[in-house]
């Protein structure tokens, strides 16, 4: 069974012949320190794990590291960046906008692996009404997706973002203005907070309007800021569920499959993933890795109603195991997770330092875990 077939499978909650290895994302600073600047198609073959391949362009992700901040300029939203310091280990940008009624600042940092905010565009109420007016929403080029797509192959599957600094719309106000603050207002201001979520959701559909005849088999939502380990069920059920359910029936309607994707804690928003109406929920990051519950744990409250990517702790397992720790990890979540199918065990987030030989031993752990009916 090729591997995009083997994923589909598990995507559709059914048993393939094996089970799915793969990882989230490969970084360019592992791929360009550890294996010599292969692609990450190559890299997924070489360490024989099925492909997951993250399409980017269009996505406007502020995290990357190779970043255009002036790709979406219009003449009514300008990104003006001052590089303060271009040093690959010490990259620091203050940020201008200019708008037809005023001026909006953030500033970023960063290292080789990474970016990160320091200032945070909204600083006033006013604010998003500037981001409501000019703030511009691309449009999808599909001819480089196809073109992605084809080259991929059978080899994996092609996945996709909503537009924006994070998927969902609640995750994308988190890069707007301080988490703290944000989280203040829902409580204090309700209305207020509201308001910018629906503004970003009607940006999030303008853009997913455009993926129409897109050739990706996934479609990644959500975000950290969604976390049980950041917010409250109470609030998450408020200010992330209905906005992402809305997302993920526009998606289905056009055909898309949709993980959603928590990098943190799911206890408690076990029941709120499933009427979002995802495909899927990632990354299932267990209690070592920061996660408040284990992948079996939430595995068990869900049942086979939404499929499972991740589980894997990708630092004190992936990074610091021995590969007999590695291969007892992947069979206690194939035994906990993947027993009926509908998993596919993945990294539960980004890796920076982790010895190729170890990658080689988590595919290889995960190859032995077939499914009987498939032998």
């Amino acid at each position: 069974m090729k591997s995009k077939e083997r994923m589909m499978l598990a995507l559709n909650r059914e048993k393939p012949d094996r089970l799915p290895v793969s990882i989230h994302q490969w970084q360019g600073y592992h791929l360009n320190r550890y294996m010599g600047g292969i692609s990450d198609i190559e890299a997924f073959e070489q360490c024989g794990m099925d492909a997951q391949i993250q399409y980017f362009e269009d996505m406007a992700q502020f995290w990357l590291v190779d970043a255009d901040f002036t790709k979406l300029n219009t003449p009514t939203w300008k990104d003006e960046p001052e590089i303060v310091s271009n040093h690959p280990e010490n990259r620091v940008t203050n940020h201008k906008i200019f708008t037809p009624e005023g001026v909006l600042t953030y500033k970023t940092a960063g290292n080789s692996k990474t970016t990160w905010i320091t200032e945070y565009l909204i600083k006033k109420d006013e604010d998003i009404e500037l981001i409501r007016k000019y703030m511009p929403v691309p449009k999808l080029n599909l001819e480089p997706v196809a073109k992605k797509y084809e080259e991929l192959g059978d080899r994996g599957i092609l996945r996709g973002f909503v537009w924006g600094d994070q998927a969902g719309c609640w995750q994308h106000a988190a890069c707007l203005m301080d988490i703290n603050d944000l989280i203040l207002k829902a409580i204090d201001e309700p209305e207020w907070v509201h308001s910018l979520l629906k503004l970003l959701l009607d940006k999030k559909m303008q853009f997913i309007e455009s993926l129409k005849g897109a050739r990706f088999d996934l479609i990644e939502t959500g975000g950290g800021a969604s976390s049980t380990t950041l917010i409250s069920p109470k609030l998450h059920e408020e200010f992330c569920m209905p906005y992402d359910r809305k997302m993920h029936d526009a998606l289905h309607s056009l055909g898309f499959k949709t993980t959603y994707h928590t990098c943190g804690g799911t206890y408690g928003i076990e029941e709120l993933i499933v009427a979002n109406h995802a495909d899927a929920s990632e990354t299932l990051a267990p209690r070592s890795i920061g996660g408040n519950q284990e992948p079996w744990d939430f595995k068990r409250k869900v049942g086979n109603r939404i499929a499972c990517i991740g589980g894997i702790d990708q630092y004190n397992t992936l990074t610091s195991g021995t590969k007999d720790e590695i291969r007892k990890a992947v069979f206690r979540l194939f035994e906990t997770v993947g027993y009926e199918g509908g998993y596919i065990c993945s990294a539960s987030d980004h890796f920076f330092d982790t010895p190729v030989e170890n990658l080689t031993a988590f595919a290889e752990a995960c190859r032995e875990c077939r499914y009987e009916s498939q032998i």
